[in-house]
């Protein structure tokens, strides 16, 4: 008996090992690939960040965590560190509150419906150089439609868009806005299609009103889709810099450099890619911040 046992625990023992080595030769693909594209890089670019490292020349001297030291007395890292969150601050509100209510209201059977689905989707299908040279037309100080349209209107003052420091800013909201809120919406409309009708059903019998019904039955059911909404929407308002490197280049007077475009000057424009690199992950670390603690917020509300 005690044979039969062994016999038969080796053939298990033999058959898991199997398993698990198919299962690895077929995931062995992806894997080289993640670590080829993405392991790799970050462990490099770390070890980057603590050399004084220049794209031209070997000589690449190890300066322990100098680099990072020196953004403490960067005056421009700081202002374009703050541009950063002050995109963020401004744009991640209206992204997601708007992405919903757009969700809310074409949820509905309305006529149009598939129309205007497709037409405030359709704009995250450009690529941001179409979007930024379209904005920068339509944003030009009297000759654009948007400058052209609005100072016809009485006591409307003639305003450069993205020549004044005020409003360059607020300008790249705008179009990061139009540009990218149809996606937030898909993802909206996703979750509120996983909420039953019956219950919605059950809730108009009970005399519940349209705003009743949002805030205490769809608000609620919809908080895990909100809430990765809300963390992906951070992460790429951190990243922002195609649109103020078309608009703007960082401009007026670097109201608009942000930390990604300052990343970018570092480490092609004056090659210390070492200083680049820390900032980069200095930015890495302003984002795993925010996002573990919108996650813990999610986990205390379920």
């Amino acid at each position: 008996m005690f044979k039969a046992w062994h016999e038969g625990f080796a053939m298990v023992d033999k058959k898991t090992i199997r398993n698990i080595r198919d299962g690895y030769l077929f995931l062995s693909p992806y894997l080289i690939l993640v670590i080829i594209f993405l392991i790799y890089p970050i462990f490099s670019g770390l070890w980057i960040s603590l050399h004084e490292w220049a794209i031209l020349g070997s000589n690449k001297p190890f300066i322990g965590l100098n680099n990072y030291r020196q953004l403490f007395s960067d005056e421009v890292f700081w202002k374009s560190l703050f541009n950063t969150f002050y995109f963020v601050l401004l744009s991640t509100p209206l992204l997601v509150i708007l992405g919903l209510l757009f969700a809310v209201m074409l949820n509905k059977e309305i006529k149009g419906r598939t129309f205007f689905r497709a037409a405030i989707f359709m704009p995250y299908l450009l690529s941001i150089s179409v979007v930024g040279m379209l904005w920068l037309w339509l944003l030009q100080p009297r000759h654009g439609l948007v400058s052209y349209y609005l100072e016809k209107l009485p006591f409307f003052p003639q305003i450069n868009w993205l020549g004044d420091p005020k409003y360059a800013m607020p300008s790249i909201v705008i179009t990061t806005v139009w540009w990218t809120i149809g996606f937030n919406m898909v993802l909206f409309l996703a979750g509120l299609q996983d909420i039953s009708k019956e219950l919605i059903d059950a809730s108009k019998i009970d005399g519940t009103n349209a705003f009743q019904e949002f805030w205490y039955i769809t608000l609620p059911l919809l908080r895990r889709v909100t809430l990765f909404v809300v963390i992906m929407q951070i992460i790429r308002s951190f990243q922002i810099f195609g649109q103020v490197y078309i608009m703007t280049g960082g401009g007026p007077y670097g109201a608009t450099r942000v930390l990604v475009q300052y990343i970018y000057e570092n480490g092609f424009k004056y090659w210390k890619m070492g200083y680049a690199s820390a900032m980069a992950y200095v930015l890495l670390l302003i984002i795993m911040f925010f996002t573990l603690i919108q996650l813990k917020i999610g986990e205390k509300e379920n």
